[in-house]
């Protein structure tokens, strides 16, 4: 700010400035005088607020890369400007989409050589069994994909710059402060959203409020924030990833399988659980309880006009489709082609049961689907029953489903005594028939507008809240057991702040715990 007064010399006194300055103006003289204010911005220093910011930003790049604009410069860009064009705009989200779709066709890919029996066949082959090279080059492979060669060219530009024993220093203490997880975590943010945009469009302002994070998120805050964007894909990858060791483990040895999926288990890791890594106080006891009670109050809250969706899950979940609502004829059928993925893993998978083994008729595929309608009958039998009967007729709901519950485990007895099943084909069947319920679901949320005249959107609703209840048990599980013990919020807190920070927090809980006890005293 400049501010051109009238002014000569130094004064002590408003009374002075004035005379001055009529003195001054009565000569003709004037003098600039110049002041300043600064302002400080706030930055985004917390995962959550990070998480947002980089969302809006992909979001922008997808809109740029549908847009005529990078059209035209590629084509009238020479080679060197249009590669630095590419580099500083889509190109490094889009590298970071075909990154993280090159992890899940490595993923469909493996699981296609194990359920096809063409692994097991192959690694039974002299050519291949004994092939030095080629285990070469598979080891050197995971090593790759581990990360470490990644991080070389940072090395050797932090070496040049400032001593490579600077750089080596440096490259431990980012492993020491989790770095890699930050990373990898901030990679599943940019494909999302990246790749929704490039789908359906839909970019829009996203405010990320660049406050002081030295605060608790709730777990259904980070849920909401974080659910289709890493946790859904961490569990397909986790449920992809079982199913692999599972048919797969009879003929492969444990060294091949960590060489081969280490790098994989830590993307799912760092998808599912860095959020409450990097939350403050993310593992204190009753932060926990809390967040658990505010995650049943959101999970059961109904929606309507006027709740937001911070309020109740339903609203959430309608916010949540938005960007299908908008979308074109070839953003729904794109989103309809990727569903059937699910539908692709339950065929292979189906036949690799004990029950099913010795058979390949594709009446197997069929009784597979009549058993998944038979399970989605009785969801739609208990949801009907619970709104009709559940107040008035209590004894008849309750027989409902004790009789329900009953038949369900005939049935189970009748498969292990006859048809010998065993506890892994149980394990199997759960990976079969949840993420083809998931495909259904996405199916049915892409076909909104028909499923709602069809009136089985409430049936889709009641499994989709079945879905999110159960992935949330999942998630929470992990968090609440590592909050049984002191050490691990000691270690988070630790990690987060600098070591000051830290010792004035441990001495704020010492104080707050005397506090406590001469308050309780003096009550007593």
């Amino acid at each position: 700010m400049v501010i051109q007064m009238y002014l000569i010399g130094s004064f002590t006194s408003q009374e002075e400035v004035s005379v001055k300055r009529f003195s001054s103006t009565l000569r003709e003289g004037n003098v600039t005088h110049h002041e300043y204010i600064q302002v400080g911005k706030g930055r985004d220093v917390g995962l959550n607020q990070i998480s947002m910011f980089e969302a809006k930003i992909a979001n922008g790049n997808g809109e740029q890369t549908l847009s005529r604009d990078i059209y035209r410069l590629g084509h009238r860009f020479d080679f060197f400007r249009m590669l630095s064009c590419y580099f500083t705009t889509v190109g490094f989200y889009f590298s970071t989409l075909v990154t993280v779709l090159t992890v899940y066709v490595f993923l469909y890919g493996r699981l296609y050589l194990v359920l096809s029996g063409l692994e097991q066949e192959l690694s039974q082959e002299p050519a291949i069994r004994d092939n030095k090279p080629l285990q070469v080059a598979l080891a050197s492979q995971s090593f790759v994909q581990i990360g470490f060669l990644m991080a070389l060219p940072m090395l050797m530009e932090i070496g040049l710059e400032r001593g490579f024993r600077t750089a080596l220093s440096e490259f431990i203490l980012m492993q020491l402060q989790l770095a890699p997880v930050f990373f990898t975590f901030s990679l599943g943010t940019k494909t999302h959203y990246y790749g929704r945009t490039l789908l359906h469009g839909g970019a829009k302002y996203r405010p990320t409020g660049r406050g002081f994070v030295v605060f608790h998120a709730k777990f259904a805050e980070n849920y909401r924030l974080y659910s289709r964007s890493h946790f859904v894909k961490g569990i397909e990858m986790m449920i992809l990833l079982i199913v692999y060791q599972i048919c797969g483990h009879t003929y492969r040895s444990t060294v091949a399988y960590v060489l081969i999926t280490a790098s994989l288990w830590f993307m799912v890791g760092t998808w599912l659980f860095a959020p409450f890594l990097f939350n403050p106080s993310g593992f204190e006891w009753q932060k926990i309880v809390d967040d658990w009670t505010d995650w049943n109050k959101w999970i059961n809250n109904r929606g309507g006009i006027g709740v937001p969706s911070e309020k109740s899950w339903e609203s959430w979940w309608e916010e949540e489709q938005e960007h299908l609502q908008y979308s074109g004829k070839r953003g729904i059928i794109a989103e309809i082609l990727l569903a059937l993925r699910f539908f692709i893993y339950q065929y292979g998978l189906v036949y690799h049961l004990h029950v099913t083994r010795k058979t390949k008729s594709f009446l197997v595929y069929g009784a597979s689907w009549l058993v998944i309608v038979l399970i989605l009958f009785v969801m739609k039998t208990v949801s009907v029953g619970r709104r009709k009967f559940s107040a008035s007729y209590q004894l008849v709901f309750r027989l409902i489903k004790g009789l329900i519950f009953l038949t369900f485990v005939s049935i189970l007895v009748i498969l292990v005594t006859l048809a010998h099943m065993t506890i892994q084909d149980i394990i199997v069947c759960i990976f079969i028939f949840m993420p083809t319920g998931w495909g259904m679901l996405l199916i049915a949320q892409a076909l909104r507008p028909l499923v709602k005249k069809a009136g089985f959107w409430g049936s889709v609703r009641t499994l989709a809240r079945g879905y999110e209840i159960v992935m949330g048990l999942l998630l929470f599980t992990p968090v609440a057991f590592l909050a049984w013990f002191p050490f691990v919020s000691e270690f988070q807190t630790r990690m987060l702040f600098n070591q000051a920070f830290s010792r004035g927090l441990q001495i704020s809980r010492i104080l707050g715990g005397h506090r406590k006890d001469r308050a309780s005293r003096h009550k007593e």
